[in-house]
């Protein structure tokens, strides 16, 4: 299976390369998955750095990591980001129910085996971190290198689950404009994001919505929302600790948002009390999931790389 590219590469960051190149791939029964990769320019960099693999939160899509992303391709990363089906540019599910982790898993595997990756450090945000947790048994130490967990842990808090509950795949329209647009997602995640601007909610928007018939709509199949709503129903989230073992053998950096309400710092303590060799960074201002943006956050990123 190869990469296909679909358009030519973004006009470059402010290093001067390419900010992304937009790649496909088919899942197990036939969708066409979207993906994004920023390649450093230099090739010896390239194969002295370990590429880093970014799988996005529930309704997210790569436009997440365009930061981070071109943060790290300037320190010499291979950056690849996955759209999961029903995301972002990848097609659809016509079945709803594909919509989980486990096909979703298959989705994630075909990628890996088509990027060519030997190994990798995952950078998870939110369900992404579940997808890592999943992965540690298949992916060993030699191949998952290490895991950033974005927001996530083997606990979710369910007050965090009801809220994303009574807003995912509903009210999928932003507005008409732009300032509509920033001003109905500010209503929307003000209590995760207080410290926010004008600028800042303008910019996230463009990472989570694209324009339909003169509207801005959020960039995922709303049909997501009936795998979600089961787990809401349930009087607890399911616990991923035995998971979470398998990852202790390798690198972990957990970041974890200051008013985050999905990743208690109760959790994040016992995450290292486990695995005593896990960095634990609060992203202050920002609750969940952290955008990576800021200069701090990228740096700890860029320190935990260099331990492979």
């Amino acid at each position: 299976m190869s990469a296909t590219q679909r358009s030519a590469p973004q006009q470059g960051a402010a290093s001067g390369l390419p900010a992304c190149r937009e790649f496909t791939w088919k899942s197990h029964d036939g969708l066409t998955l979207s993906g994004c990769s920023w390649l450093p320019g230099n090739v010896n960099a390239a194969e002295e750095n370990i590429p880093v693999l970014c799988l996005p939160g529930l309704s997210r899509n790569v436009r997440d990591f365009k930061d981070i992303a071109a943060f790290l391709q300037h320190r010499g990363h291979c950056v690849h980001a996955l759209d999961y089906r029903g995301r972002g540019k990848s097609d659809w599910d016509q079945d709803w129910s594909n919509y989980s982790i486990p096909v979703e898993a298959r989705d994630i595997d075909a990628a890996i085996d088509m990027l060519g990756l030997k190994r990798f450090v995952l950078l998870g945000t939110s369900r992404g971190g579940l997808h890592a947790l999943t992965m540690a048994e298949k992916y060993p130490k030699s191949r998952m290198a290490g895991v950033i967990f974005n927001d996530i842990g083997p606990h979710i808090e369910m007050p965090a689950i009801h809220r994303i509950t009574e807003s995912i795949g509903r009210d999928m329209e932003l507005g008409s404009d732009e300032d509509a647009a920033r001003n109905e997602l500010a209503r929307r995640l003000g209590p995760q994001f207080p410290e926010f601007g004008p600028d800042d909610w303008d910019k996230l928007v463009r990472q989570l919505a694209s324009h339909r018939d003169g509207t801005l709509v959020l960039d995922y199949d709303p049909a997501i929302a009936h795998q979600f709503a089961a787990l809401a129903e349930s009087s607890s989230a399911p616990e991923l600790w035995n998971e979470f073992q398998n990852l202790t053998d390798r690198p972990v950096l957990v970041l974890r948002g200051e008013h985050s309400d999905l990743l208690s710092p109760e959790t994040c303590r016992r995450m290292l009390e486990m695995h005593s060799g896990a960095d634990l960074q609060m992203v202050a201002g920002q609750g969940h999931a952290p955008v990576l943006w800021d200069s701090e956050t990228q740096e700890v990123i860029a320190r935990f790389l260099r331990k492979f």
